[in-house]
């Protein structure tokens, strides 16, 4: 039960890359100038033979985060936030998690701390110096805290395109994020 949660919950916090509109006629900032957004989308996670599936929505601001994990049927199977009073994860079953940040609490759950701080620039190709790029100047691939980040898709050709599938994978567990939706928040 716990590898299956924090499979989709890994899963979940990794995968969220999707389309925001820029007006027409005008460029999306920079990933690094991006501070707030909501995606909506699917993801795998894989863990040795395991694999899981679910529906992932999640709202990102430089305060809070709110992801909702859903499972094939729309029913939710586990809702994480965070902001100034921690981090928490809450099951459909309601039993809560909580701890002072993402790290603390992928530790306290998982026993081994995950790095759901960086993910949310990771989701917006805000990727660390020394990335391979592609034509277009986007991040194409970077390893960072043993994890190894593929950007696979992303919604057009144009420098200024966010992901639209993504895949990370460390030892025997790989996340494939797809994302349907973008949007910007202000």
């Amino acid at each position: 039960m716990l590898r299956s949660v924090m499979a989709l919950v890994l899963s979940a916090l990794l995968g969220a890359c999707a389309q925001l509109p820029s007006p027409e006629g005008m460029l999306r900032p920079p990933g690094a100038a991006i501070a707030a957004y909501a995606l909506s989308g699917r993801i795998t996670v894989r863990q040795g033979e395991q694999r899981y599936v679910a529906s992932i929505a999640w709202q990102h601001d430089e305060h809070q985060d709110e992801v909702l994990i859903s499972g094939p049927l729309g029913q939710g199977i586990a809702e994480l936030s965070r902001d100034a009073r921690g981090a928490r994860l809450t099951m459909a079953d309601r039993r809560e998690f909580t701890a002072p940040d993402w790290e603390a609490l992928s530790a306290k759950v998982f026993g081994f701390p995950l790095p759901l701080s960086l993910l949310p620039r990771w989701l917006v190709a805000d990727a660390p110096e020394g990335a391979a790029r592609d034509a277009a100047g986007r991040p194409k691939r970077f390893v960072s805290m043993g994890w190894q980040v593929d950007y696979l898709d992303y919604e057009s050709e144009t420098d200024d395109a966010l992901p639209q599938l993504l895949e990370l994978k460390r030892d025997d567990m790989a996340l494939r994020l797809k994302i349907d939706e973008w949007q910007m928040v202000r």
